[in-house]
């Protein structure tokens, strides 16, 4: 029995859900093309992470908002990534491949190891990082009002100077 706790308490923290100032996990997954996404490869950037389905109609529609903010910040400031949750790579690839002119990010969590890190266990979900690499808000399913909210939060963050943690 004793030995159990210990095995509960590393399942609890393993799906502990990310908050506000927490540093997130770092690895998003890989692109199609193989490019490994890492969010301490991104810092003095801003990052727009949402976890998405292909069967979850409120992901679809939050599609074009973030197509459109990543058409309009240069992605030397902000990178969108979406990283598909848990499904099978054919589903994933045909998304992508309908997608294939989205100025955004995809990444593909098919063994839901990067969804579980971040505590996401529904879609969509949408964490916002700020420069430094610490979130900034999140955001849990889609709306028009909340889109702008994230919008506005971004907004907020793009204009805030980048404090980079020294790890030396």
């Amino acid at each position: 029995m004793l030995f159990l706790l210990p095995l509960a308490l590393l399942a609890a923290a393993a799906q502990a859900e990310i908050e506000v100032g927490d540093m997130p996990p770092d690895l998003l997954g890989e692109t199609p093309k193989g490019e490994v996404i890492r969010i301490s490869e991104h810092r003095g950037k801003v990052m727009v992470v949402s976890f998405w389905a292909s069967w979850c109609p409120r992901c679809h529609e939050q599609f074009p908002a973030l197509d459109l903010l990543q058409q309009h910040v240069d992605p030397d400031r902000l990178r969108v990534v979406l990283v598909n949750f848990k499904e099978h790579p054919r589903v994933y690839r045909d998304i992508v491949r309908e997608t294939r002119k989205s100025p955004v990010t995809w990444t593909h969590d098919r063994d839901g190891t990067v969804s579980e890190a971040y505590g996401v266990n529904s879609v969509p979900r949408t964490f916002l990082i700020d420069k430094s690499g610490r979130v900034a808000m999140v955001r849990y399913g889609y709306s028009e009002s909340g889109i702008q909210k994230l919008f506005e939060a971004i907004d907020v963050v793009l204009a805030e100077p980048a404090v980079i943690p020294s790890f030396n």
